[in-house]
């Protein structure tokens, strides 16, 4: 076996099509798009390289065969905000073959170490983790638009190179056709109409609006869960939003505002994987052609964000601001719809799908290794650290 880095046009291609390889008789796996993977590791439309780098290598065998790949990266925004400095391994590919998996996962290791990390958070992206986040360990159905999938055996891969648990990400369904429970549903409405409050869905003539809202909403939820959290930016948003314009339903997206102040947000893509299943990752002018006459074909749909603020996570108005996105999915003929990804740490938001009665259809894991494996390993909680552990940290 042979590591190869990925360095030039025909190592990139090399890259992507190592995961037709990998995936070729797997009939639910659908090719993300070569273009969207390669803007990832594009300094000039991915800001994570503003303070970071990534790496790639395949890895092939003694015949040439492509039998796996991986990808590195620390971004020092993020990295320096845990215990131990920590980067980052995605879009990991492979055959059964432990040996493979070690020889890959060393190789990213060994990088990060010499960039000064001393741990490695996988399979993650490099950037934020709306997408290409956490290792599919249960649910192995239909992928949703940006949503990890991975053949069954790769749990074994990461466990017993020595990754653990750092954080599992649940992924609850509803089938739109079916009603909710009564009573919920008649509470929620309820809710939304309480004097003051009010509900938008998104609309690209006030995009600036919008997409600030989004900024703001998300870092102020998730400051509140973590102190370590790094900010969302605008810019990466609005890019996200200009990129997917041809995708984007507005009447899918929607903000809850108290007085005229946004608090909550859900934000929900059409599932675009059920046109792109038929592109194999290669967005040529007949795809294209192809994507623009099915893509009103498609009836799921991924709920990608949900926020509220902490002030009024007890008010139950993001029942209510589900319901209005509701109503937009079922107005466009959405017939099914993927709630991902929740994080296990997140008691408010389970509780409240809990309620609705819907099922967890699909577990991610993110993993992480400790290059020191006898230290402490520390599942990750939204339980801040004591104020003399935070001095101590940036002291460090």
């Amino acid at each position: 076996m042979k590591i190869i880095k990925v360095s030039d046009q025909l190592t990139k291609k090399d890259f992507h099509d190592t995961i037709r390889e990998i995936y070729k008789n797997d009939k639910t796996w659908v090719c993300p798009l070569d273009v969207e993977i390669e803007g990832i590791f594009n300094p000039e439309r991915n800001s994570s390289f503003k303070k970071g780098e990534a790496e790639r290598w395949i890895l092939i065998d003694t015949n040439g065969k492509k039998i796996g790949r991986i990808a590195a990266f620390y971004d020092k925004n993020k990295a320096y905000n845990n215990d131990q400095p920590t980067g980052g391994i995605g879009f990991f590919e492979c055959i059964d073959n432990q040996e493979a998996a070690n020889l890959l996962f060393d190789t990213a290791k060994n990088w990060l170490n010499e960039k000064g990390m001393q741990a490695m958070d996988g399979p993650v992206n490099f950037g934020e983790n709306i997408n290409y986040w956490g290792l599919l360990i249960e649910g192995f159905t239909h992928q949703g638009y940006g949503m990890q999938y991975h053949h069954p055996y790769y749990k074994a891969l990461f466990e017993k190179y020595g990754f653990q648990i750092y954080f599992e990400q649940f992924t609850y369904h509803k089938n739109l056709n079916e009603p909710f429970p009564e009573r919920q549903e008649k509470f929620a409405r309820h809710v939304g109409t309480k004097e003051g409050y009010s509900f938008e869905h998104f609309s690209y003539k006030n995009k600036e609006k919008y997409i600030q809202n989004i900024v703001d909403i998300f870092n102020t939820v998730w400051a509140d869960f973590h102190e370590d959290y790094t900010p969302l930016q605008y810019d990466d948003i609005l890019l996200m939003f200009e990129e997917s314009k041809q995708v984007i339903v507005e009447e899918f997206i929607w903000f809850a505002y108290d007085n005229g102040e946004p608090v909550a947000m859900v934000v929900c893509f059409p599932d675009v994987n059920q046109v792109l299943k038929k592109l194999n990752g290669k967005l040529t002018l007949v795809n294209k052609i192809k994507f623009a006459l099915n893509k009103k074909k498609i009836n799921r749909a991924r709920q990608l964000i949900t926020g509220v603020i902490p002030s009024h996570q007890k008010t139950y108005i993001i029942g209510a601001l589900f319901m209005s996105m509701i109503d937009g999915l079922r107005k466009n003929n959405i017939q099914e719809l993927e709630m991902s990804w929740v994080g296990d740490y997140n008691v408010t938001v389970n509780k409240i799908y809990q309620m609705m009665e819907l099922p967890v259809v699909k577990r991610h894991a993110t993993y992480r290794f400790l290059f020191d494996q006898n230290a402490e390993f520390k599942r990750f909680t939204n339980e801040k650290a004591p104020k003399s552990e935070k001095l101590h940290k940036k002291d460090a």
